[in-house]
């Protein structure tokens, strides 16, 4: 008797054992987004996810083998799911940067080096940063334009205005209330292209950019940050990758090496031209 209570337990303990690593196997990460980022991620007229960032995740999903459901929360929202355990990771065209490393971010290998640059209006007489002073700009809240116009705010002696997403901020400056906005350059440029709207970025206010990256904020996420490198670096070398940015900006946009600099003013350059074409047709 005491050898099959013993054997009992033991499968017991065995059976116990086995059901969290059945349970991982079975798990959908939830991955935070915010789909006013175009054309990182955004709807389109049938209400579905897409872009960029959108099919990135899909890509390395299918490479790694791994289910997830996606959630546009917006960008502090997102942040703040991550952060209360509600969302195991985010991709939302977030930069890298040590500041945020610093403050519990977790990042992937970059995935798109991007620029931040200063636009406005196009009947706008502001050439530059010297014509700010005195003036109102727009930023969104959190991000790295709002961090680049922070870093000129005191030199240039202008104020800003927080916003919580682009097309309100981007009304503001076509309405008057800020006589500029700084945001992600690609971002910017197909907004104004897709949107038709009359705004242009200010050449030579561009800053040196950095890369985005997926990011989590737990080391019970780490599983998933490294499925995301593996797959980025799979969907990279089987040419998924360069697919999904051509589709996105064109062929000029994509790499020729890496994501490095040249793709970075190659992607910038491209996705600039097409948005002045859009306002001097």
């Amino acid at each position: 008797m005491k050898k099959l209570s013993l054997f009992l337990t033991a499968g017991l303990i065995a059976g116990c054992m086995a059901f969290p690593a059945a349970a991982e196997e079975d798990k959908t990460w939830v991955i935070a987004t915010d789909t006013v980022f175009k054309p990182f991620e955004y709807t389109d007229e049938s209400g579905n996810f897409v872009g960029i960032d959108v099919d990135i995740v899909a890509a390395i999903a299918e490479d790694q083998g791994f289910k997830y459901e996606m959630k546009s929360l917006g960008w502090d929202a997102s942040i703040a799911a991550c952060q209360a355990g509600q969302a195991d990771g985010m991709i939302a065209g977030a930069s890298i940067t040590d500041e945020r490393k610093e403050s519990g971010w977790m990042f992937s290998d970059g995935y798109y080096n991007a620029t931040q640059s200063m636009t406005v209006s196009t009947d706008s007489d502001i050439t530059g940063f010297d014509d700010l002073k005195g003036q109102t700009v727009g930023v969104k809240t959190g991000t790295q334009g709002a961090a680049y116009a922070e870093s000129l705010k005191d030199e240039y002696g202008f104020d800003i205005t927080y916003f919580e997403d682009s097309p309100t901020m981007y009304q503001a400056v076509l309405g008057g209330q800020v006589v500029a906005c700084f945001e992600d350059t690609p971002i910017m440029a197909s907004s104004i292209k897709d949107g038709d709207l009359a705004l242009q970025i200010v050449d030579g206010t561009e800053n040196e950019g950095a890369p985005y990256g997926f990011a989590v904020f737990s080391e019970d996420s780490q599983e998933l940050l490294d499925m995301f490198n593996a797959g980025l670096a799979d969907i990279k070398e089987n040419g998924t990758y360069d697919e999904i940015i051509a589709k996105y900006l064109g062929e000029d946009a994509v790499p020729t090496e890496d994501t490095t600099e040249a793709s970075t003013e190659a992607a910038t350059e491209a996705a600039t031209e097409a948005a002045t074409e859009a306002v001097t047709e």
